[in-house]
């Protein structure tokens, strides 16, 4: 048995980081059952030149630099979907997803919208890009004005991954949303939502910002924090009734520092819920004997708890990671833009 194997194991599943279609078929072979994307890896396919002639067909079309990389986004995502779909089908709507970001510029203040406009455009978004798939989920952030969608969003329907959660207080938010418009339009059978909670962001803030936190909590936070999420979110859906799952998924998985143990987020959040992990984690998990078991349960000596949350203040962590966050969501899609635009003058002439 190889470590992805053990890893499932545990009631950990994983979903692929990524919607290349020449990675996709070997890690469903692995027993990943779902794929993410984002602006940034749509951007890395790009690069490659593997899909100049979709490129080259769309910019045939007459259409702008943002219809172009939204329709070759639409079609990455469809054909991941596609892969999955068996997935989907035999989980009865539970599993098999593939996930779609909305337009991270609507939170640029570059564009100047107000928190209204954000929200409705969200909303108009999410209902456009989610209309007549099966097992797409609609990517929302845990901003204001994302949070603020969710409600009409869930109502209408769609499909939802809530990402950029860094604290209880955004998850909690989110998933009231949620639920009321669930509630709202009677679709408590029929739902799906999940909470993508980032992990390796928290340690790298914490280890810069309080650097002289104990040997013994420092690179713990994010780990304590996205299991105390996870214990939350199992208690408030057992008390519903409700068919489908509605679960964590631990995103930012991979570990910044390079000497660490690629395997450090995977193992400690192992037992339950969903993985999101870069394609270089599953490999390694993969190529690796390691036997895994289930950590959520595990916990800190109560001195260790005590200290981190004496010491560390998740209302100014979430504000400096947001701030951070946005910038990392927004600047993917220009780069995709500006990369587009760069192709539109290599292949017409």
């Amino acid at each position: 048995m190889n470590g992805l194997q053990s890893l499932l194991n545990t009631g950990t599943r994983l979903w692929l980081d990524s919607i290349d279609p020449e990675l996709v078929p070997t890690n469903k072979q692995w027993g990943i059952t779902g794929a993410t994307s984002n602006p940034a890896i749509v951007a890395d396919l790009i690069r490659t030149g593997r899909f100049d002639p979709q490129i080259e067909q769309l910019i045939g079309q007459g259409i702008n630099d943002d219809d172009v990389a939204w329709r070759l986004t639409d079609q990455l995502v469809r054909d991941a979907q596609l892969a999955f779909l068996d997935i989907w089908q035999e989980t009865d709507g539970d599993d098999g997803y593939v996930s779609f970001e909305l337009d991270p510029l609507l939170e640029d203040d570059d564009r100047g919208l107000s928190h209204e406009e954000r929200v409705r455009q969200y909303v108009e978004l999410g209902q456009r890009w989610s209309a007549g798939h099966n097992n797409r989920l609609i990517k929302v952030p845990a901003t204001p004005a994302g949070i603020d969608s969710l409600s009409e969003l869930a109502a209408a329907g769609v499909p939802l991954n809530v990402t950029l959660i860094f604290t209880s207080r955004q998850y909690q938010a989110a998933r009231e949303a949620i639920w009321q418009g669930v509630q709202k339009a009677g679709l408590e059978q029929d739902f799906k939502s999940v909470y993508s909670v980032f992990v390796s962001r928290i340690d790298v803030y914490v280890n810069k910002h309080i650097p002289d936190l104990s040997e013994q909590a420092q690179g713990q936070v994010a780990v304590i924090n996205a299991k105390q999420i996870w214990r939350e979110n199992q208690q408030f859906w057992r008390q519903k009734s409700v068919r489908l799952r509605q679960e964590i998924v631990f995103a930012s998985t991979g570990t910044k520092d390079p000497n660490d143990d690629q395997a450090r987020y995977v193992e400690a959040l192992a037992g339950s819920d969903i993985q999101t992990n870069p394609p270089a984690t599953n490999e390694f998990v993969h190529q690796s004997s390691r036997s895994f078991s289930s950590q959520l349960a595990a916990t800190l000596p109560a001195a260790v708890l005590d200290e981190i949350g004496q010491r560390v203040d998740m209302t100014q962590l979430e504000v400096d990671l947001m701030d951070e966050g946005l910038a990392k969501f927004s600047q993917p899609q220009k780069d995709l833009l500006n990369l587009v635009a760069q192709k539109r003058s290599q292949l017409v002439t």
